[in-house]
């Protein structure tokens, strides 16, 4: 069974990714920082800004999340979300 919360080490995220986060959450100012380890909830993530927030990032990198990646801890935080994201992107040679 893969663990998707110990992926915090997982390089910055894109502005692509950023965008799509902030376009969801409504409690973070525009002049704040987003930083990898903030509780997404605590900004104001709710159960329709997560599926919209999957439906942009599966549209936007072109990736479905596993069912198993489904889970409130995958949504926890900027880096734990985009640690699952990453690990789901093909890099082409």
């Amino acid at each position: 069974m893969t663990t998707y919360t110990s992926v915090l080490a997982a390089p910055a995220f894109d502005s692509r990714f950023e965008s799509a986060l902030r376009n969801v959450l409504p409690f973070l100012d525009a002049d704040v920082a987003l930083t990898p380890e903030v509780g997404l909830r605590d900004l104001g993530l709710d159960s329709m800004g997560m599926v919209e927030l999957l439906a942009e990032l599966e549209s936007g990198y072109d990736v479905r999340f596993r069912d198993e990646a489904l889970t409130m801890a995958t949504f926890s935080t900027p880096g734990v979300l985009w640690g699952v994201l990453s690990s789901m992107l093909v890099v082409l040679v």
